[in-house]
């Protein structure tokens, strides 16, 4: 760093200039290690942090831990839960989805509580005939319900490589994101007398299984079963908490905020790959919508 007198020989421009730069420098490291005191992080292996619940062979974790398939053929599907509950942080998970002719099938990938009040966050992948996009559905349960539907088209073919599908959970909201990118928020909406997920843990649930009786266009288009068996693909698992270490660090990890560049990516995913939501569905609710629907700030 350049001395007190080596800034004096600089012109003013150049030495403000230096000083800014300086200060940002400072200013992006402290941002780290603040973020490094905020959560802790936890990069997974499926043997460590995973459960085989059903399938039997049809489910298989390999390459020392770092990758895990399920497997549906016309017998059974596959299914695995984690070790852990959650209340509140992030979830990452890369998904590589059924190629080919996946009608009939569902890959889901949840945040669930038990019970009959149990609270959920849902991701399921909807299959369909070659060439036709996946659907994704999203849906929020508090208190045992549900109907809280959005579903997108990707930008993207989910199943020629990875994407990374990712759950952020604070008592405040619930996003849902692609890639970085949100495609919803779910806001706390209690003040309206909607209730919000944050009293029960949840585990992270995934399953591969046979819905060919409304997951392709309402039931119409079956399962191919000449194309068993269809196979899922997961790796690079990572679960980020708040960490009990600061006193502050929880408050800072509740409070995170969409910046606005992601304000705008969530309005374009929204406005482009949006193809069903609840909160505009009259017919679905003909004695008024949700509470949460009509004030766009809590359901985006």
């Amino acid at each position: 760093m350049p001395s007190s007198h080596a800034f004096a020989q600089l012109s003013p421009v150049v030495a403000h200039s230096r000083v800014s730069h300086i200060i940002r420098s400072l200013y992006s490291f402290f941002c780290l290690v603040f973020a490094a005191v905020l959560a802790t992080s936890c990069a997974g292996n499926f043997y460590q942090d995973f459960d085989i619940t059903w399938g039997d062979h049809r489910a298989k974790i390999f390459n020392g831990g770092q990758l895990l398939s399920l497997s549906l053929d016309k017998a059974s599907g596959s299914g695995f839960q984690s070790k852990k509950e959650y209340l509140f942080g992030r979830i990452d998970m890369q998904l590589k989805l059924v190629a080919g002719n996946s009608a009939g099938t569902v890959t889901a990938y949840y945040l669930s509580s038990q019970g009959p009040t149990h609270d959920e966050i849902d991701f399921e992948f909807l299959g369909n005939v070659s060439g036709d996009p996946y659907i994704l559905h999203t849906n929020v349960f508090t208190q045992g319900k549900g109907n809280r539907e959005q579903q997108f088209y990707l930008w993207f073919d989910p199943t020629r490589n990875f994407h990374t599908y990712s759950i952020s959970w604070t008592a405040q909201h619930i996003i849902f994101l692609v890639d970085n990118v949100p495609i919803r928020l779910f806001k706390n909406a209690e003040s309206m007398g909607v209730p919000f997920p944050k009293n029960q843990p949840m585990r992270i649930y995934s399953s591969l299984w046979n819905a060919d009786d409304w997951a392709t266009r309402g039931g119409l288009v079956k399962t191919d079963w000449s194309k068993a068996p269809f196979t899922a693909y997961y790796r690079n698992f990572r679960a980020t908490t708040s960490s009990t270490a600061s006193p502050f660090s929880d408050d800072a990890f509740q409070n995170q905020e969409l910046d606005a560049y992601s304000r705008r990516r969530l309005r374009w995913v929204q406005k482009n790959f949006m193809i069903y939501n609840y909160c505009t569905d009259l017919k679905r609710f003909p004695q008024g919508l949700p509470p949460e629907c009509k004030h766009s700030k809590f359901n985006l």
